[in-house]
């Protein structure tokens, strides 16, 4: 066990770490004799030892592999600090291409009964962090610098990290379903009731009663001097 996976354990995390095929596995305990290096282990597998799962969707559709897995000690994961309850299996998972028959081999930490499925997703997260890089490399220029301090470094790094999240934030907005178009409604008038109409009629000198047989006044003017007085009565 090496010291990423000795630091992993004090750490309460499991993983699905890569290792070449000339690293060492040994089972003990309960569990079926196992040992030798990984690539015997998995030549010497039989083939109902192998089942056919994805590790994720890719640009042409699922990513499928054959895969195996084999248990190899069940262990108290208090024993490392961890203070994690319950046992914990350590484990051999292995990848064989379907196009060439081509071997990946992984070392495993995991919770006592997790089956294949999950361990071949958690590995499946291998693409998305490795596509991640490359394209903060490509477009962000992730490794284009030449800093000769950590802390250069660090800061070039942090930036463009951080630029790599906004833009898949943006992204991920972007290619969200537009929502369904909701139709807008005319507004129709609404009927004005008679009382309304009557208290509008009140309200406007024409709709007066008086004012209708008042006659028309006038005042005098400059050419019309005084008022004009009514004829003298004729005495006879």
């Amino acid at each position: 066990m090496g010291e990423i996976e000795t630091a992993l354990r004090r750490a309460g995390k499991g993983y699905v770490l890569g290792v070449n095929g000339s690293h060492p596995f040994t089972s003990w305990g309960d569990k079926p004799p196992v040992a030798g290096t990984a690539e015997a282990i998995a030549r010497a597998l039989p083939a109902s030892a192998w089942a056919r799962l994805s590790a994720g969707e890719g640009t042409k559709g699922p990513r499928l592999h054959d895969w195996a897995y084999l248990e190899l000690a069940d262990l108290e994961a208090a024993e490392y600090g961890d203070g994690l309850p319950g046992p914990w299996t350590r484990g051999l998972l292995i990848r064989r291409s379907l196009t060439d028959g081509d071997l990946a081999y992984f070392t495993t930490w995991c919770p006592a009964g997790t089956g294949i499925e999950i361990l071949v997703n958690v590995e499946g997260h291998r693409w998305a962090i490795e596509d991640g890089f490359e394209t903060a490399k490509n477009e962000l220029g992730l490794d284009h610098n030449e800093t000769r301090s950590w802390h250069g470094w660090h800061r070039h790094v942090s930036l463009v990290m951080l630029a790599f999240a906004m833009l898949a934030v943006i992204r991920h907005r972007a290619n969200a379903p537009t929502p369904p178009k909701i139709p807008i409604r005319l507004a129709r008038p609404r009927p004005t009731s008679s009382a309304g109409r009557s208290r509008r009629s009140a309200a406007s000198p024409s709709g007066s009663p008086s004012g209708a047989s008042d006659p028309p006044t006038s005042s005098p003017g400059r050419s019309g001097g005084a008022p004009t007085k009514p004829p003298r009565a004729t005495h006879t």
